[in-house]
């Protein structure tokens, strides 16, 4: 029994960060790849996935250039499970503003994220695609 409730344990601390990244990327398909999207875009995001924001290859904590512009906005401890299901507009308005003003900082070829993405194109140079 101690050994379950120890798993148990464990395996919330590894859900429980999670969630708030899965809320970012549930709103970034949203407003990205939703309704109206072109659909070579599309296509190109989905096979990119987490390296939309994240380093190919790497821990999750390891960040391109675009995922670190969206860090610097969206901070996952402020996100958590319980709060987000308590405020569940809120916590898409303040992902998507953030995602908003993350696309106003500039990739490292000189276009901001937000021009890339309406392009269609990914928004980090070095998504690793």
């Amino acid at each position: 029994m101690r050994r379950f409730v120890l798993a148990l344990g464990c395996t919330f601390l590894l859900v429980a960060p999670a969630f708030a990244t899965n809320e970012f990327n549930k709103e970034w398909k949203e407003h990205y790849t939703g309704e109206g999207a072109d659909e070579d875009f599309v296509k190109t995001a989905r096979r990119a996935g987490c390296n939309v924001c994240h380093v190919k290859g790497e821990k999750k904590t390891e960040r391109n250039e675009y995922g670190q512009a969206v860090r610097e906005l969206l901070n996952k401890e402020d996100f958590t499970k319980e709060w987000v299901q308590a405020n569940p507009e809120k916590a898409k308005e303040l992902i998507v503003a953030g995602l908003k003003k993350a696309g106003e900082s500039k990739s490292s070829d000189g276009k901001t994220f937000a021009a890339k993405l309406k392009a269609g194109e990914l928004p980090a140079t070095d998504a690793g695609l």
